[in-house]
C-alpha cells in the first residue's frame, strides 16, 4: 500500500512539474523582430492619386499589416516612391536620387538590432515607350540597372535584405500612342524572367539576401483593374495604371505578404 501510495505522489509531481514548466513557457515573451523598411519605387509605391498616401499607398499599408504579424515588433519606414522614376533614375550616383535613398536609410536605421529591409518595385516607367528617363529600358538593360542598385545597396548595408517586387499589370494604352500601343505592357513582362535571374544570381553571390517578392499582383489587376484601379485620361482614351484606395490595400497586403514570408524562410522571426 505504501509503495503504491509513494507511486501515486511520484506521478503528481511529475505532473504538476510539467505543468509549472508549460506555464512559464506560456508566461515568456514572444521575441520579436523589429523592422526598417525603405520602399523604393514610382507613383504606384508613391500613392499617386490617393487621397492621403501617407496611410493610403502601399507601403503604409504593408506596414500597418507588418505590425500585426507573430514576432514582428516595432516597424518603422520611409516611401521613396517617387512619379515617373525608373532605373535609370535610381542608378548610384553622387549627388543623385540613389544618394539621397542612402542618406534617408542611414536616418531611418538607427537601431542595430533592427533588420533593414529594401522592398524595389521598378519597371513600370521602364518598360514605357516614351517619356520616362531612359525609356524603353530593354530587358537586358533592366538587369544591369537594377544589379547595380542591388550591389550598391549591400555595399553600403551589408546586412540588409533586398525584396524585388514585380510590377503590377497597366492597360495597353497606358501612355501610348497608336502605333505602340501593346509593346510598354511587353516589355514590361519581358522584366519579370530579369528579376528572377537576378535572385538567382544572388542566392550564390549574396546568399539570403536578395529575394522575389510578390508575383501575384500583375494577374490580379489585371482582373480586377475595374473595380481596384483609377480610370484615368489619355491620348488612347481610358487608361488604367494606378491603383483607388481599396486596390492600393490590396497591394500593400502583397507586398506585406512576401516580406513576412522572407523572413520566415530566413528564420528572423
Amino acid at each position: 500500500m505504501n509503495i503504491q501510495k509513494l507511486s501515486i505522489a511520484f506521478s503528481l509531481i511529475f505532473l504538476i512539474s510539467i505543468a509549472f514548466k508549460f506555464e512559464i513557457k506560456a508566461q515568456e515573451p514572444v521575441k520579436k523582430t523589429g523592422l526598417d523598411i525603405v520602399f523604393i519605387g514610382n507613383s504606384i509605391t508613391e500613392g499617386a492619386l490617393l487621397e492621403k498616401p501617407q496611410t493610403e499607398a502601399p507601403p503604409a499599408i504593408a506596414c500597418e499589416d507588418l505590425r500585426k504579424r507573430t514576432g514582428v515588433g516595432e516597424v518603422n519606414f520611409i516611401n521613396k516612391g517617387r512619379s515617373g522614376y525608373t532605373t535609370v533614375d535610381l542608378l548610384p550616383s553622387r549627388g543623385g536620387t540613389f544618394e539621397n535613398v542612402l542618406t534617408a536609410t542611414v536616418q531611418l536605421h538607427k537601431n542595430p538590432k533592427h533588420l533593414l529591409i529594401f522592398s524595389i518595385s521598378l519597371g513600370t516607367n521602364d518598360s514605357a515607350e516614351k517619356g520616362p528617363n531612359g525609356s524603353p529600358v530593354s530587358p537586358k538593360d533592366y538587369h544591369r540597372n537594377m544589379d547595380s542598385i542591388i550591389n550598391e545597396l549591400i555595399g553600403n548595408f551589408p546586412d540588409c535584405k533586398i525584396i524585388l517586387q514585380q510590377p503590377i499589370w497597366y492597360s495597353p494604352n497606358t501612355y501610348n500612342s497608336a502605333e505602340y500601343m501593346e509593346k510598354g505592357l511587353a516589355r514590361l513582362q519581358s522584366y519579370f524572367p530579369e528579376l528572377q535571374s537576378i535572385v538567382r544570381v544572388y542566392s550564390k553571390r549574396k546568399p539570403h539576401q536578395v529575394f522575389l517578392g510578390n508575383q501575384k499582383g500583375f494577374e490580379y489587376f489585371k482582373e480586377t483593374h475595374l473595380k481596384y484601379l483609377v480610370p484615368e485620361t489619355g491620348k488612347q482614351g481610358t487608361f488604367y495604371l494606378h491603383p483607388n484606395k481599396e486596390g492600393a490595400i490590396i497591394l500593400g497586403k502583397f507586398w506585406a505578404d512576401s516580406i513576412y514570408d522572407q523572413l520566415l524562410q530566413i528564420s528572423r522571426i
